[in-house]
């Protein structure tokens, strides 16, 4: 019985987070950008004063699913993150990971689907904090380069969308392209789920049998010099494409097989 109340109260707190998660954006949009936006300032500096805005509030988010008894979560190394023009390369095991990572990073940008532009619940953060749409691939990867090089931070998932559990990676090409493009500092995060949640084949409502331990695992700075050097530019890139892959299936291995 004691299982069935807690299975109970945390399939509701799961509808409950993510109903305030809607109605936060909603309140963001029509409430606090336009309050924000009166404010004295050049464009760039409405943008980061959104970005710290939507900060706030996904670390309230997952506050609250952490307090509800959802989650539990850890982070190691997050002295690594937050410098000036710092691209973060990231796995996607579950559908809050943009929220965990941006909870953490302040002043973060993200790329976003085309179509979240049009969704009333995430249009008013999306626009006022200038993150990057996907729409146009070749568009894209300029708006990243040009964000990094004002000394922006950039959140990016190579695979596109969230992984399939049990599969091998397969990383996009954008990632990078916008790191050997910006030639910046680039920082690996692994980001584990355990057990596995809100991934692209399940519903937010079927939920795992215990509460789920989210972590954030923040790696050294990537070297570039070696695919810098590389050309055509093209096989550079596809070269570090292919060295990310095999990075984030190595760090997978070796946090989720052994816990580390």
């Amino acid at each position: 019985m004691r299982k069935r109340l807690d299975y109970a109260w945390r399939l509701f707190s799961t509808g409950l987070s993510f109903s305030v998660f809607g109605l936060g954006g909603v309140i963001l949009w029509f409430l606090v950008f336009p309050l924000l936006h009166i404010v004295p300032g050049n464009r760039r500096e409405k943008m980061l004063r959104a970005r710290k805005c939507v900060h706030y509030s996904f670390y309230f988010f997952i506050g609250l699913m952490h307090r509800l008894g959802i989650m539990t979560y850890e982070i190691n190394g997050l002295e690594k993150l937050n410098k000036p023009g710092q691209l973060v390369i990231a796995n996607h095991p579950t559908l809050i990971d943009i929220v965990f990572l941006i909870s953490r990073i302040p002043a973060a940008s993200c790329i976003v689907k085309a179509k979240l532009w049009h969704n009333p619940f995430t249009r008013g953060p999306i626009v006022n904090a200038g993150y990057i749409s996907n729409g146009d691939p070749v568009q894209m990867i300029d708006d990243c380069v040009a964000d990094l090089q004002q000394g922006g931070t950039l959140i990016i998932f190579p695979e596109g969308t969230r992984s399939v559990p049990g599969r091998p990676y397969k990383f996009q090409r954008g990632a990078a392209a916008i790191a050997l493009k910006a030639n910046g500092l680039v920082t690996p995060v692994t980001l584990t789920c355990v057990p596995s949640t809100l991934t692209k084949a399940e519903k937010w409502y079927q939920i795992p049998k215990r509460p789920f331990h989210l972590a954030m695992h923040v790696g050294d700075a990537l070297a570039l010099d070696e695919f810098l050097a590389i050309e055509p530019k093209t096989v550079a890139v596809r070269r570090f494409n292919r060295y990310l892959q095999e990075y984030f299936s190595q760090q997978r291995v070796r946090y989720e097989q052994f816990g580390e």
